[in-house]
């Protein structure tokens, strides 16, 4: 099984069994070879060695063993690779959260992603929150809202972005990331990006076609217009002819 075919049969798994870890490593085998089975058992490794609360966990990763966020080119495509982000130890919110909650879970800790907008935090079972980008810095609600207003400007602060997210979301988030990061600098990077995104079971209508119309706009014509077709066929109206006019109009390009 290839890494695409072995991505999209993890990802249609129940939430509650899907392998996060190793779907993770499955989106980095698309760029570079990786040994899933080495690197699953680096992560039990780590795991076999650290302290068993959330908040030491934290320390021991994001302190002791130097894993820290990459603020100086936060978009390097190997920030969204968990293999790379183990080797190099420097990542982005997200894939170091990936990190932590996949350590965590091999020690039996209850940790919970969290897809706040504009930086992504892990929730452990006693309220707490954790930011792996700076330091493993523990949180409460008032620390997540600061970081989002220095995130994201005059946008109002929600509650309910601090709820916790499955392994779908985060994987779909990881893939969006890499596309944002990769369209100008390697658009080749961006396609099969977008394609693994359209893989994951429930994205938004909205998710489906702005991926399949990025797809178009990278001369993925065939692509984007099957696509566009089979959204089509689940919406109702103006928006299923709309899509099936954006499918048309990709389709006559690829011919």
């Amino acid at each position: 099984m290839d890494p695409t075919e072995r991505f999209a049969d993890r990802v249609r798994a129940p939430e509650r069994d899907l392998p996060l870890a190793e779907a993770a490593l499955l989106i980095a085998a698309h760029d570079h070879p990786v040994d899933v089975a080495a690197e699953l058992a680096a992560l039990d490794e780590l795991a076999h060695d650290a302290p068993r609360t959330p908040e030491r966990l934290a320390r021991h990763l994001f302190t002791d063993l130097g894993f820290v966020g990459n603020e100086v080119d936060y978009a390097d495509p190997r920030n969204s690779y968990l293999d790379e982000v183990m080797r190099r130890r420097l990542g982005i919110p997200i894939t170091l959260s990936v990190l932590m909650l996949e350590v965590g879970h091999r020690m039996g800790l209850t940790l919970e992603g969290v897809g706040m907008p504009g930086h992504f935090l892990v929730r452990a079972d006693d309220g707490a929150f954790y930011d792996p980008f700076h330091g493993g810095l523990r949180l409460d609600e008032d620390g997540c809202r600061l970081i989002f207003e220095a995130t994201r400007g005059a946008v109002p602060f929600l509650p309910e972005y601090l709820a916790p997210v499955g392994p779908r979301a985060i994987l779909a988030r990881m893939l969006a990331n890499l596309v944002q990061s990769s369209v100008g600098r390697d658009p080749g990077t961006a396609v099969w990006a977008t394609r693994l995104g359209l893989c994951i079971p429930g994205l938004s209508i909205v998710e489906r076609r702005a991926g399949a119309s990025l797809l178009g706009r990278l001369g993925r014509f065939a692509e984007a217009a099957n696509a566009l077709d089979a959204l089509s066929g689940e919406l109702e109206g103006d928006a299923a002819q709309r899509a099936a006019q954006d499918a048309a109009g990709f389709r006559a390009r690829a011919n």
